[in-house]
């Protein structure tokens, strides 16, 4: 076997079977006006399929509750415009011979009123906590919370209904779930508040509804992270023992699939190991995972401070196909370098090296861009 061969593999499991073991990060494009998906966005999911994607989880899709929305432009995942829209991107993204997921998102707190869909709503969250010591939006009631359960539970019907294979929860980087799972932005003293156990029921609560929602056959992914957007070295949990604590319940309340989200995915999660977060939640929970951060670039997802930037191409693999061949985790998502690259899994099982684009930060402006290759 050569050393990428593993990417290239099936991925077999007991509600979702894919083609290979590369996944397309979710990211946020900002290119639906009136949050509707176009034309221009089924052909960008439908190159990143045709380029050997065998997995596409697409950008974050805003499920229907006045504050899930935090930016402009961004797709609904409700109403039978936007639904007719997410079912071409499914229908060419399959003629491709890959598989989709739609990720669900609610910004929460972090959401600025202005933002349409949405006009003056504020942001909601478990405690109107934007940041550390900010409060700028709304502390969910009761009836908030299963409003906004109840969006989630009937945006996941909707992604079966119109032939998705799979769902994936957002609930990572600050955004609404992990508001509630992170303890500087829930401080509520109900049942939805206190240690991680507890932060933990908003999420476990609407796992459930979702699973209720979509039968026990179809796949639920949820998407989590230590690191939040308003600070990058928060921790949920600081040792595996209290990570099993967190994940297990999850499990038990529907997840399928976990995705780890890191800004580097080889970096070591917890002292004398080195495994990642991804290898981690696999080994605890006996679910696949999907690892994620920085593949295939030389620059971090995310650097402090400055966001987004250039990125050169590493075609340094080793480090992630090691990993794999050694069961750390079953799948691997790429996000910058499929933006530059739409055929980047095409060119990695080729050895076409030199047909690979640098990733610019620019790129996040275009749904075009991606360097078209002619395999050998």
């Amino acid at each position: 076997m050569s050393s990428t061969d593993i990417l290239f593999s099936p991925f077999y499991s007991d509600k979702l079977d894919l083609p290979n073991r590369i996944v397309m990060a979710p990211m946020t494009r900002s290119a639906s006006p009136g949050n509707i998906p176009n034309e221009r966005v089924v052909e960008y999911y439908r190159r990143r399929a045709a380029g050997g994607t065998g997995f596409i989880i697409t950008e974050g899709t805003c499920v229907d509750h006045i504050g899930a929305h935090g930016f402009e432009h961004v797709p609904n995942f409700y109403g039978e415009e936007a639904l007719a829209g997410w079912k071409k991107v499914v229908d060419a993204v399959h003629q491709e011979g890959a598989k989709i997921a739609p990720q669900l998102w609610h910004v929460g707190a972090v959401r600025e009123a202005g933002v349409n869909p949405g006009g003056d709503a504020p942001g909601y969250g478990p405690s109107g906590i934007s940041m550390p010591g900010v409060v700028s939006g709304r502390t969910m009631t009761q009836d908030d919370i299963d409003a906004v359960i109840q969006a989630f539970a009937e945006a996941a019907a909707n992604a079966k209904a119109i032939g998705m294979d799979a769902v994936e929860i957002h609930g990572a980087h600050g955004y609404l779930i992990d508001q509630f799972f992170w303890e500087k932005s829930n401080i509520r003293d109900d049942v939805y508040g206190g240690d991680l156990q507890q932060r933990s029921r908003f999420g476990i609560d609407l796992i459930r509804a979702v699973r209720e929602a979509v039968g026990e056959e179809y796949p639920i992914i949820l998407r989590y992270s230590q690191f939040k957007q308003q600070e990058y070295e928060a921790r949920l949990a600081d040792s595996p023992e209290e990570l099993a604590s967190f994940l297990l319940p999850l499990v038990e309340a529907g997840v399928d699939i976990f995705h780890c989200s890191v800004r580097r995915f080889w970096e070591p999660e917890f002292e004398g190991s080195d495994l990642g977060l991804a290898g981690w939640t696999q080994k605890l929970t006996g679910k696949p995972a999907i690892a994620v951060g920085s593949v295939g670039l030389d620059a971090d997802f995310l650097v402090e401070g400055d966001g987004f930037k250039t990125a050169e191409v590493d075609t340094s693999l080793d480090k992630l196909t090691d990993r794999m061949d050694a069961g750390e985790f079953d799948l691997i998502a790429v996000g910058r370098a499929l933006i530059a690259n739409a055929d980047w899994a095409n060119i990695i099982r080729d050895g076409d090296y030199s047909k690979l684009v640098t990733f610019e930060k620019s790129m996040l402006a275009s749904l075009e861009g991606g360097a078209a290759y002619s395999p050998k």
